[in-house]
């Protein structure tokens, strides 16, 4: 049997199919006296990536994360995307003790729709009580050799380079004066129906973005702040988060906060330049058929509020 947890800090989430099975967990957490920050339920898209995100703010080894959906896998892949984020899908106390031992993981990922609580109450006592590096069932339950141990020990710095835009410290003391793109093609941005993309530079990530008339962006939201330019057409974007509308055409500036949700609607085959303050990345917050939904609402929505206003 695991060996008794030791207090540590726990953020916890799940989605719907999940959301029994964290519920277990949080419980027994609680019942000895580890604090728990219980998120609640979301997408399992966007749990993974909350819990993450507050795991890695924490910036301590003592502060974990839980993530549950139907299989485990969601949370955990949206979970990694995260620098510093080490998720795991553990079904079994052995794969706990594994992900501790050999990959120090910090994010437990279970399994709702398949996992006990009896099991997954043993799977993360496991996980809390057993050490980087310690023997486990892959090194047969004994010492870790010299040389395993060694490329252990290096293991944490160079995994924490690993998607690091500048991992070269000396590279941060250089400045490029100029940087020349040629060539560079559009390429289809495949959760964005419509949209096309040409990365002009990597990090901070800048592009030319293209959407056909009517396409729909649904609610989304980036790491990173971003500054745009319309260059041809015109279109509408709501900031969900702030709950403000903007509607720029040729020659408009918009600059959306990191984390701000904001939807997009293209009147016109619209094209324009987009800088973030880091490196491009995308998390949904609704689909794209809830998002064209809400938008085909909104001409309604005017109408209705126009025949309400009184007439003389």
């Amino acid at each position: 049997m695991a060996a008794e947890p030791k207090p540590q800090k726990f953020i916890a989430g799940a989605d719907d199919f999940g959301c029994p099975l964290k519920d277990a967990l949080v419980a027994y957490l609680r019942s000895i006296n580890i604090e728990v920050e219980d998120i609640g339920v979301g997408p399992y898209y966007s749990i993974g990536e909350q819990v993450g995100r507050k795991v890695s703010a924490a910036g301590t080894d003592t502060t974990f994360g839980l993530v549950s959906c139907g299989t485990g896998a969601g949370v955990q892949i949206f979970a990694n995307k995260i620098p510093g984020i080490y998720a795991v899908r553990c079904l079994t106390v052995d794969d706990a003790k594994n992900a501790r031992s050999i990959n120090n993981a910090n994010v437990l990922a279970v399994a709702g729709k398949s996992t006990s609580p009896e099991t997954a109450i043993e799977i993360l006592k496991t996980f809390i009580s057993t050490p980087f590096k310690s023997p486990c069932p892959a090194s047969d339950n004994k010492d870790w050799d010299p040389e395993i141990q060694k490329f252990l020990d290096n293991s944490l710095s160079e995994m924490a380079q690993i998607g690091n835009p500048n991992p070269n410290p000396e590279a941060q003391e250089t400045c490029a004066i100029c940087c020349l793109a040629k060539n560079r093609e559009f390429v289809p941005v495949e959760i964005m129906p419509g949209g096309m993309m040409k990365i002009v530079r990597e990090t901070p990530t800048s592009a030319i973005v293209k959407f056909k008339a009517g396409s729909v962006e649904p609610a989304h939201h980036h790491t990173f702040g971003h500054d745009l330019v319309v260059m041809k057409g015109s279109k509408r974007v709501w900031n969900l988060t702030k709950k403000e509308k903007y509607d720029l055409t040729v020659g408009d500036f918009l600059f959306t906060p990191a984390g701000d949700v904001h939807r997009v609607k293209y009147f016109e085959d619209t094209e324009f330049f987009i800088r973030w303050d880091g490196h491009w990345d995308i998390f949904l917050d609704e689909d794209l058929h809830s998002a064209k939904a809400v938008v085909g609402l909104y001409p309604l929505l005017l109408l209705m509020k126009l025949m309400a206003m009184p007439r003389e």
